[in-house]
């Protein structure tokens, strides 16, 4: 069976399960697996990132990309805009996973016993700051809405607007002013200083 462990692909980076590898048939076009591979090493770091600044958890990042990434390789033909297709799909994956999510949250009750016990070590001033700065950041992102979070972390990715408008199933034509207005909202969100990102 073959593995997506490519050779491309960083070496701490899991392969799929073997039950997600054992769904993907074996007969393939070459022309399709080595578009495939360089598609896989341009894209999952990409993919990987947006997810990780979304979840806030790179490891749920790296799965969820990876995922994205499995069910790419199982359909065995690359949409019309892969790149779009793929943040499509990890985001998808990104809303499901929250939803189970919050409804285990949901039945499990925290025990207030489990927590550490002893203070953590204290921070070197650059590293707190920046803790601080990345905190308000995504206090910020989480108070403006779904798509204008999604569209403001695609584009400082570098997708481009026609990659945006097919991932969010908005016209093309509408995500300049999109864009403009959840900057507006971002920088309102974050307390309408200079230093917002």
């Amino acid at each position: 069976m073959r593995s997506l462990a490519l050779a491309s692909s960083p070496p701490w980076r899991p392969s799929p399960p073997d039950r997600l590898v054992a769904q993907i048939p074996t007969s393939r076009v070459p022309r399709f697996d080595a578009d495939f591979t360089e598609l896989y090493g341009r894209e999952y770091p990409r993919v990987a990132r947006v997810l990780a600044r979304i979840a806030g958890d790179a490891d749920l990042a790296a799965d969820l990309a990876q995922e994205a990434f499995v069910r790419l390789y199982g359909r065995g033909t690359l949409p019309e805009v892969p790149t779009a297709w793929l943040v499509s799909v990890a985001l998808n994956l990104f809303r499901n996973h929250r939803r189970g999510a919050a409804r285990r949250a949901h039945l499990l009750a925290l025990d207030p016993g489990d927590a550490a016990f002893g203070a953590p070590p204290a921070l070197a001033d650059a590293a707190l700051i920046a803790l601080e700065t990345q905190a308000r950041v995504r206090r910020a992102l989480e108070m403006v809405a779904e798509r204008e979070r999604q569209l403001l972390l695609l584009r400082a990715e570098g997708y481009s607007y026609r990659e945006l408008a097919v991932a969010l199933e908005i016209r093309e034509t509408s995500v300049g002013v999109l864009l403009a207005r959840a900057k507006q909202l971002f920088r309102a969100a974050y307390g309408g200083h200079d230093d917002a990102p």
